[in-house]
């Protein structure tokens, strides 16, 4: 498979896994927990988008271990990410009929997505 390709088709998988995992899939036991360290909402997210990607890494070829590699790295990311926009919002009383709630959602957002980019240069890197 041409590199090109490769990367449509990793990069549309990612984003079909992140619109069902980020809107779909957080029912709101989740979204009441991702700020805390405490709960299992936060890791649960996390691990449904690491998880998730595997589809994107087969594409690319990867064996277990760089798979492995990549859903952790992942998995980080994606928990930090989420942990720092639900910090910032409840530290600034943001809510969906204000800028900064728009500000950092869309900045999660772009967060999220920059990781993906990431994760499919790592992927086609690892590839040889």
């Amino acid at each position: 498979m041409q590199p090109a390709t490769m990367t449509i088709l990793m990069l549309v998988w990612l984003q079909l896994k992140h619109y069902v995992a980020d809107y779909l899939m957080q029912p709101k036991w989740v979204l009441f927990a991702k700020g805390d360290m405490r709960r299992a909402g936060g890791y649960v997210h996390a691990g449904i988008h690491a998880v998730a990607s595997i589809p994107a890494y087969l594409i690319a070829g990867l064996g277990l271990t760089d798979m492995a590699i990549l859903c952790v790295a992942e998995f980080i990311v994606h928990y930090v990410v989420d942990f720092i926009k639900v910090d910032l919002s409840a530290r600034y009383k943001s809510g969906p009929d204000t800028t900064i709630y728009w500000a950092l959602h869309g900045g999660d957002q772009l967060l999220h997505q920059l990781t993906y980019a990431g994760l499919i240069f790592a992927a086609l890197s690892m590839r040889g």
